[in-house]
């Protein structure tokens, strides 16, 4: 476990903050200003509930039953409904890296002092991350809008010491004997205190801090791989000159050539146009790697801006403002997270897919220049890459369909008070699956890319020093060489590993300098 620990305060938190305690089990501390603005909200909120007015989340019911009146002695028992009654998620668990995400960024905005929360609760919420105590969380149950409403309501009632949770063993035991064992008492809910727990989007945010990280490598990746396929393909390096992306200066363009360029120094291989296959220019899915892996780095420098203004952000319905008012609100409305993760589903799918295009033409012999049919050893005999090219297209496919967006879709619940939602947890669970699949597609044309490069040698032609490194390392990783067929599937898994933990970004590093 991480020995780093995260201070939390009441200004929000950083992206790298929520992966070191999502991923790596960073440890949380409150600040002192976070304790004392948690103890000064909860005097307003005290005092609120001590006068006779109704106020919302305080002294009411919730949703399209906010009407009610409730009176004092039944408060608390309101407070442990609102988490028993929505804590109604279905289907399988989500991920351990997805619920610490999601606790922790709750706890980010009950500390900012706008949620009326004791300080006892975020203390509490602060100490079952610590302890390592996950609460079990489901696939299905929240519509991004009122916040990620069921999931958060599950940790609720972890805290509660209700429901069941993972241990730090990996093993799902009742909520209460986990806080008993790590010498946690359960929290008695008070005025608003179920409510705040509750409303949030700190599931869809969470996934998609995560993604971000996740995408920064893969994108890089990418570049390199297309550099890869360029090389093996006798293309040309003249289209990544610096002032053919000066002139059309989108960023994300020009940082992808620069990559590209770096790769492809001292090549051999590069520029081999009016040699026994004369061309002209290269294909669109060579040529324009650029453009294509620059606009999804563009995409993803939007998306963090978004992510960082909702990091810096308190959502809860209603808020504590400083001047003592209490004021219901839409900021729970998940719109501005839901539109980005969407969008970089879609720039996911079509990273994928130009990968996918690039491996198909480095294994068809009359578009190879030169290299032998599949990549195959003998082919005929041997059927080379044929079906991990057809496991790639498989995935591309998939990506399309994740890159539906879910946001354009809404669908009315609690008795039409709630009458349009985001969607936003559906669209990060989508693009969850699309990053992991986008791994796999970048595996592929790495391990095509680097066994056309190792063809070429044998022709004499010398790769980039790069290059080589990157075949090196991938071949240290367990990704086997040129050969007669074998066994395909566990280097392919060998190859997703290596891009997956950023092993290519790391290999090629050492030559080409650091990679955008």
């Amino acid at each position: 476990m991480d020995m780093h620990t995260v201070v939390v305060g009441t200004s929000g938190t950083t992206a790298e903050d929520v992966v070191a305690v999502a991923r790596h089990g960073a440890r949380i501390e409150l600040s002192t200003a976070a304790v004392d603005a948690l103890a000064a909200s909860r005097l307003i909120v005290d005092a609120l509930a001590a006068k006779p007015e109704p106020v919302y989340g305080v002294s009411t019911g919730f949703g399209a039953l906010a009407s009610r009146h409730i009176s004092p002695e039944l408060r608390a028992q309101l407070q442990r409904n609102i988490v028993r009654s929505h804590a109604a998620g279905m289907g399988p668990r989500v991920e351990r890296e997805v619920v610490r995400a999601l606790m922790f960024l709750r706890l980010k905005t009950v500390a900012s002092g706008h949620t009326g929360v004791r300080p006892e609760v975020a203390q509490t919420m602060a100490d079952v991350l610590n302890a390592g105590i996950t609460p079990v969380v489901h696939e299905y149950g929240s519509l991004g809008c009122s916040g990620d409403l069921a999931p958060l309501s599950h940790c609720a009632l972890t805290l509660m010491g209700e429901g069941d949770a993972e241990g730090p063993d990996g093993t799902v035991r009742p909520a209460g004997e986990l806080l008993a064992a790590h010498g946690i008492a359960p929290v008695e809910l008070r005025e608003k205190e179920g409510l705040a727990l509750l409303n949030g989007t700190d599931g869809m945010l969470g996934m998609l801090v995560m993604a971000l990280a996740d995408l920064r490598n893969l994108y890089a990746s990418a570049d390199i791989t297309a550099a890869l396929s360029l090389e093996a393909l006798l293309g040309t390096d003249k289209v990544l000159a610096p002032e053919l992306h000066a002139i059309r200066p989108h960023p994300g363009q020009g940082v992808s050539a620069d990559n590209m360029l770096r790769v492809l120094a001292g090549s051999g291989l590069t520029g081999h146009h009016q040699d026994d296959a004369p061309r002209v220019q290269d294909a669109y899915s060579v040529r324009c790697a650029p453009q294509v892996n620059g606009a999804g780095r563009d995409t993803l420098d939007y998306a963090a801006v978004v992510a960082g203004r909702e990091l810096a952000s308190s959502v809860d319905n209603p808020v504590v403002l400083p001047d003592g008012r209490v004021e219901s609100n839409g900021n729970f409305h998940g719109a501005p997270v839901a539109y980005v993760l969407d969008f970089l589903a879609i720039v996911a799918a079509d990273l994928g897919s130009i990968c996918e295009r690039r491996t198909d033409r480095l294994l068809d012999k009359n578009r190879s220049h030169g290299l032998p049919p599949f990549l195959a050893h003998d082919a005929g005999v041997d059927s080379g890459l044929m079906i991990a090219q057809y496991t790639q297209a498989a995935l591309v496919s998939e990506m399309k369909r994740l890159a539906v967006p879910a946001s354009a879709d809404s669908i009315p619940s609690s008795a039409m008070q709630e009458d349009h939602v985001s969607m936003g947890w559906s669209a990060a669970r989508k693009l969850r699956t699309a990053v992991d699949n986008l791994a796999r597609i970048v595996a592929v044309e790495l391990y095509a890319a680097t066994r056309a490069v190792e063809m070429r040698a044998v022709e004499g032609l010398t790769p980039a020093p790069a290059s080589q490194a990157a075949v090196a390392a991938l071949r240290a990783a367990g990704a086997q060489g040129p050969g007669p067929d074998r066994f395909l599937a566990p280097d392919l898994a060998a190859a997703d590993t290596f891009v997956r933990e950023g092993r290519l970004v790391a290999a090629v590093e050492p030559v080409t300098g650091p990679l955008a």
